[in-house]
């Protein structure tokens, strides 16, 4: 068997010296890890190579952190605090960013952190950062309980794969006294791409898709069997988002900025190969969304649904929340003349507030 690299021990090791160590960094990490010089020096020049340090002088070179970088770090969850990570550990590695970049990185990587320490059970968290020349990628990770198991037992639900539909929705915290449930809400919407990977089920969120991605893996490798959460979301160092932009989408308007509104990917609701036909499939939908002013139903990769799920949503629901502005998208014809039989026989009983019906995307 071959014996595991040191490779990305010492490089790591590297990264950490070279702002303390700028003209001993070869002998200060040889003597860290007790290796040959020789072997810390292939290790740096294959981290000019990819600029991840610059080099300085030939005879008595020093070194710089170069245009990319790169952080990995294990720590112990008690006592940890999100904002000091990235204080002190994160944001001096990303002075070469710009501001609205650097502004969504804090975002996520102090809720991602805050999460774990506040809803995992895990003694450990796990971050890991990468820069490259194109991309900004983090991810974090625990060893607890699990997201998608902690989401089920909290709001009873029957199956593991339902909390992914929740997620999606947003306003959703197992510990409401200490959060507003926007965090992964929001994170999943300000980076270009948003991953969750907990025991075998795995969410995707990909900016500009509208389709959200839910995936099952049959064959469990021992990384994915373990528990716990792994979180990944990257960025294009260059990406011209904004932050403030990404609320206002959600927001109820210019002058009051509630968490008002919310899309709904109304596959999330099957579970397996069911169909969308039963009043209790609804009512699953529905669940929470009377928190929001306005809900957006996306119908993307559903063929059809039955005259229950459509009345229960369209007519019952719409009738004791006339509150709730409730629209669709991506709806099949099928699925089109469903809701609109629910929305005439509603019509018919009088009374009620109109719904927005369908809208452009």
């Amino acid at each position: 068997m071959a014996r595991p690299t040191r490779a990305p021990e010492i490089q790591i090791s590297l990264l950490r010296a070279a702002p303390l160590f700028p003209e001993k960094l070869v002998k200060v990490v040889s003597a860290q890890l007790g290796l040959s010089r020789a072997r810390i020096s292939a290790e740096v020049r294959a981290l000019v190579e990819e600029g991840y340090l610059v080099k300085i002088g030939t005879t008595r070179p020093t070194y710089e952190l170069g245009p990319n970088r790169r952080f990995i770090r294990t720590y112990k969850a008690d006592g940890l605090s999100e904002d000091r990570v990235w204080s002190f550990e994160l944001a001096p590695l990303l002075d070469n960013l710009p501001r609205n970049v650097l502004d969504i990185a804090n975002y996520g990587v102090t809720e991602m952190i805050n999460n774990a320490l506040d809803h995992s059970e895990s003694k450990s968290v796990f971050v890991y950062m990468n820069l490259s020349e194109r991309l900004l990628s983090i991810a974090v990770a625990d060893e607890g309980i699990g997201i998608f198991r902690k989401i089920s037992t909290a709001l009873n639900l029957p199956d593991e794969r339902l909390a992914l539909l929740e997620l999606s929705k947003g306003k959703l915290t197992t510990a409401p006294s200490r959060h507003s449930g926007e965090g992964i809400f929001f994170t999943s919407r300000v980076f270009d791409r948003f991953h969750i990977r907990s025991k075998g089920l795995v969410f995707d969120h990909l900016d500009g898709k509208e389709l959200d991605m839910l995936q099952e893996i049959e064959d469990l490798d021992d990384a994915d069997a373990r528990n716990g959460t792994f979180v990944y979301m990257d960025i294009e160092r260059n990406s011209p988002r904004l932050m403030k932009d990404v609320f206002d989408e959600f927001s109820s308007g210019p002058d009051d900025y509630n968490f008002a509104k919310t899309i709904v990917p109304v596959r999330l609701t099957k579970v397996g190969d069911e169909n969308l036909v039963s009043r209790s499939q609804a009512k699953r939908l529905m669940q929470r969304v009377d928190r929001f002013r306005s809900v957006v139903l996306d119908f993307s990769g559903v063929g059809g649904i039955g005259q229950a799920f459509a009345d229960e949503i369209f007519r019952v629901f719409a009738n004791l929340h006339p509150e709730v502005e409730i629209a669709h998208v991506n709806a099949t014809p099928e699925v089109q003349q469903m809701i609109r039989r629910a929305e005439v026989l509603r019509d018919e009983q009088g009374g009620q507030l109109p719904l927005l019906g369908s809208v452009e995307r």
